[in-house]
């Protein structure tokens, strides 16, 4: 058997990122042979990181990056909120929150070279290392041609890094600080209210119909004349865009003015247009069931691997 010295095992663990006894070990089972020791941790790692795949990721990070003209946001979930503090951790959402800037898709971003291996692969490494397990769930970009792309990050635990992450994309030759003071209170309007549409001319024609037909059959239920119940449905309409149309929502801020008389305002004061032309909201662990733990075992199953 090859004699294992310090500098290989050192060698291995700033290739791999493996633990000291991890790359000791994966060293004497492959005679000291670095590439072999190598492959033999990435099937290791592989193996605890599919038989940990089932665990349910719900904690994590949201993180959001922008360069220039485009913005991009992802969420990278993890088992525990104990994760979400570990450096190693935020670091790796860090800067897969930077590849986003240069991908349009989560799957794209998956795919992307993350250090000489796809991110997907870089996400098993560290589910390995970890010992948890995580998922990159999404991802989402925004660019505009002028104008700015505005980020806002809610509840940061650290330097864009937080629970909820917001973009807003603003098209204007109006001056740099304007937008930025705009998108800001935009954005913490869309943490708050959490809209599904952009605007009317935005939603699917199909889900109009749906909520049209569904308060057309709760007026009749109510025994209202057809002429009443035409005009209960166009009322509710109204208020149903209000509630799901970010430029038909009031104003949270204020509490009174409509978003869309909002930007109005600021491209008059600014002396130019301002288009709303998207946002991307995110927030962590929105819609995964979680099964709800004690706080004794999450501690004990994180311990155990």
């Amino acid at each position: 058997m090859a004699d294992i010295t310090a500098s290989m095992v050192k060698e291995l663990r700033e290739k791999t990122g493996a633990g000291m006894m991890d790359a000791k070990a994966a060293l004497v089972e492959n005679s000291g042979d670095i590439e072999q020791a190598t492959d033999y941790l990435r099937q290791k790692g592989m193996a605890k990181a599919e038989k940990k795949s089932s665990r349910t990721a719900a904690e994590g990070l949201v993180a959001i990056a922008t360069e220039g003209l485009k913005g991009a946001v992802i969420e990278l979930n993890s088992e525990t909120d104990f994760v979400s503090r570990n450096d190693g951790f935020q670091d790796f959402v860090k800067k897969v929150a930077d590849l986003a800037l240069t991908t349009s898709s989560t799957e794209e971003l998956a795919a992307a070279d993350f250090g000489g291996k796809p991110v997907s692969e870089a996400l098993t490494d560290l589910i390995a290392k970890i010992g948890e397990n995580m998922t990159l769930r999404r991802s989402e970009t925004l660019e505009v041609s002028k104008g700015a792309v505005v980020p806002y990050m809610h509840g940061a635990l650290a330097d864009n890094l937080g629970k909820i992450g917001v973009l807003v994309a603003l098209e204007s030759d109006a001056e740099a600080g304007a937008l930025s003071a705009l998108g800001k209170q935009l954005a913490m309007h869309i943490a708050a209210s959490f809209p599904k549409y952009l605007s009317r001319d935005s939603m699917d024609d199909a889900a109009v119909a749906k909520e049209r037909e569904f308060l057309i059959e709760q007026a009749k239920a109510e025994g209202k004349p057809a002429e009443i119940a035409e005009k209960m449905v166009e009322g509710r309409m109204r208020k149903f865009y209000e509630e799901v149309c970010l430029l038909d929502q009031t104003f949270v801020i204020d509490g009174e003015s409509k978003i869309a008389d909002v930007i109005a305002n600021a491209a008059k004061d600014a002396g130019a247009e301002i288009k709303l032309t998207g946002y991307a909201r995110i927030q962590l662990g929105e819609g995964i069931e979680k099964k709800e733990e004690d706080f004794a075992a999450e501690v004990a199953k994180t311990a155990n691997g």
